[in-house]
């Protein structure tokens, strides 16, 4: 059952990655026909994407385990990497958010790197080696809640302080769904949530325009030509292109009308050039992968496999959830690429490690045939029996 989960697993992400790499030549196609630089970001991206494949190979041989030993140094590498960010020549300022550190002090301004993409990986070892190494008290307030919370809002805190509430919102989904899927009691979750729900709260407060981004996408018609406008046509998109979409290259919306119609809303762009049926079959292809993942990581041979495959499965699933949902205005605009899809290659590099990381748990897992498998007995928690 294992064995064909993981093939399930690497069929949906190569076809993801196959898609991504057909609609960033697409929405770059005009770019170039009218005379700038032939197919520059999809030549940046297949050169992400080696990368991205040499560390997925690693990751898929190195042991799994020995990330359990090295969690802490990780973790503390993720965080010197966060605060870099805010460091002059080195963090590098976007649009007014600090998501990124570049080597501008080197003369190499064009090479940057997204640290809370590999952050959310960091959070992940970090919690599942926790609980890993702690089973028996999973369920108690000090080590079961009040230290692994720590190290979540730690992440999460310097995240959000770059002004990049998307990325820490999802660290927080990703966090409370590892101590979940361990054993935290739910009543300390909520407490969790609880915090986690102010510090946005605050947030969208007292950083500029977020409040109003919540606010306009309950009034997308009298926004659209400011703080709506991607929402707005993202939906104009995804309404010309209908059932059949109107083929690839075809897209009107890229022409100057869309703002990161490569990145961000390039699930606009499938919708309009595939149609229905091609965002039903990007959406089908995450659906497969989370459920394959979570399946690879249910048989993994310890508990700090069975969590990092969870994590790394729902981080993937749920990045994709949000994109999807704002793309179709459904939720307010935050900065989130759609995994394999979207051009980034920090965005790339982090999901291959997921990826190559399931590979390597498949491979130690416990495989078992259907006449192996246990009768599940209701109330009663199983695990497969060699």
């Amino acid at each position: 059952m294992a064995k064909y989960s993981i093939l399930l697993f690497l069929l949906a992400a190569l076809s993801l990655i196959a898609l991504g790499i057909t609609m960033l030549a697409s929405t770059t196609f005009q770019v170039a026909h009218e005379g700038g630089e032939d197919y520059v970001t999809l030549w940046r991206q297949l050169g992400w994407l080696g990368a991205a494949t040499v560390v997925c190979v690693i990751m898929a041989v190195v042991d799994y385990n020995v990330w359990m030993r090295w969690r802490w140094h990780i973790l503390i590498a993720a965080a010197v990497l966060l605060a870099l960010c805010y460091v002059p020549m080195i963090g590098v300022k976007i649009n007014g958010s600090r998501r990124w550190i570049g080597l501008q002090a080197l003369g190499v301004g064009g090479f940057r790197v997204q640290p809370s993409e590999f952050a959310k990986i960091a959070l992940i070892i970090a919690l599942a080696g926790w609980f890993g190494m702690h089973q028996e008290l999973t369920r108690t307030f000090w080590r079961g809640f009040v230290l692994p919370g720590l190290i979540l809002v730690g992440i999460v805190a310097l995240i959000g302080c770059e002004f990049d509430l998307g990325s820490a919102l999802l660290a927080s989904a990703v966090g409370l769904g590892v101590m979940f899927v361990a054993g935290t009691k739910m009543r300390y979750l909520a407490i969790i949530v609880v915090l986690c729900g102010g510090g946005l709260a605050a947030g969208v407060k007292f950083l500029p325009n977020r409040f109003e981004r919540i606010m306009v996408t309950f009034d997308l018609e009298n926004h659209k030509e400011d703080l709506g406008l991607q929402q707005w046509v993202s939906k104009l998109a995804f309404g010309s292109g209908g059932l059949e979409g109107r083929g690839l290259g075809e897209g009107r919306m890229k022409l100057s009308y869309l703002p990161e119609a490569h990145t961000d809303f390039i699930f606009p762009m499938v919708g309009e050039e595939l149609g229905l049926r091609g965002t039903a079959a990007v959406v089908l292809a995450f659906a497969v992968l989370v459920m394959a993942g979570m399946v690879v990581s249910a048989y993994a041979p310890n508990r700090f496999g069975k969590l990092l495959g969870a994590g790394l499965t729902f981080l993937l699933g749920m990045e994709a959830l949000l994109n999807m949902g704002v793309t179709t205005a459904l939720l307010p605009n935050k900065g989130l690429p759609l995994p394999f899809v979207s051009y980034g290659g920090s965005s790339l590099v982090a999901a291959m490690v997921a990826v190559g990381i399931l590979i390597n748990i498949h491979r130690q897992g416990v495989h078992l045939t259907w006449d192996q498998l246990p009768v599940i007995r209701r109330k009663r928690r199983w695990t497969p029996q060699l």
